[in-house]
C-alpha cells in the first residue's frame, strides 16, 4: 500500500481568517473561568503539602502568587504547544498559529505567557503607584484590560500587543 502524503496545514498562516475581538473575549471569559480551577487545585496542593495555614505570611503568599503563576503558565504553553487550543479556544472554534501557520515552539508559548501580562500593566502601575481602595483596584485592573484590548481593532490580524511581540496570532479554526 503506498504511503500517502502528509495532509498539509488547510489554514496557513497567511489564509487563515483573523479572530474577531468579542470571539477572543468570550474565549478570555471561558478561559478565566478554568484558570480558577487551575489556580484553586495549585493553592490547595501547595498549602496542604506545606501545611501553611491562614494568614499568610509575605513570603509564603509570594511563593503561593510564583507557584499559581507557573501552573497557569505550564497549562497554557502545554496547550499552545500541543494543539494551539485551550479548552476555550477550542470550544469558540480559534487557534493559536505562529508565523507559518502551526503550533507555536515552547519558547514562543513561553514568551507569549509572559507577554500576556501586559494586559493588566497599566492598571498594577496606577495600583502600586496610587494605592487605591479595592474597588479602586479592581476598576483600575478593568480599565486596563478594556485599554489595552483596543489596539486589536485597528490591527489588521485583531493582533494584541502580546500577540505581536511573540510573533502568534489566533485565527478561526471552523
Amino acid at each position: 500500500m503506498a504511503r500517502s502524503a502528509p495532509a498539509s496545514n488547510p489554514n496557513p498562516a497567511g489564509t487563515a481568517q483573523p479572530a474577531s475581538l468579542p470571539l477572543r473575549i468570550a474565549a478570555m471569559v471561558y478561559d478565566a473561568v478554568l484558570l480558577f480551577g487551575i489556580a484553586f487545585a495549585a493553592g490547595l496542593a501547595l498549602l496542604t503539602t506545606t501545611g501553611w495555614t491562614a494568614p499568610l505570611g509575605s513570603g509564603q503568599r509570594l511563593t503561593l502568587q510564583v507557584v499559581v503563576f507557573v501552573a497557569l503558565g505550564m497549562y497554557f504553553c502545554w496547550c499552545w504547544m500541543r494543539s494551539g487550543q485551550t479548552l476555550a479556544l477550542k470550544t469558540w472554534g480559534l487557534r493559536l498559529v505562529d508565523t507559518a501557520g502551526g503550533n507555536p515552539s515552547l519558547g514562543r508559548c513561553l514568551g507569549r505567557y509572559a507577554l500576556s501580562w501586559t494586559l493588566f500593566l497599566p492598571g498594577l502601575a496606577y495600583i502600586v503607584l496610587l494605592q487605591p481602595s479595592r474597588a479602586g483596584s479592581l476598576a483600575a485592573l478593568l480599565i486596563s484590560f478594556v485599554l489595552t484590548l483596543l489596539p486589536a481593532l485597528f490591527d489588521r490580524d485583531r493582533r494584541l500587543l502580546h500577540d505581536r511581540l511573540s510573533q502568534t496570532r489566533i485565527v478561526r479554526s471552523r
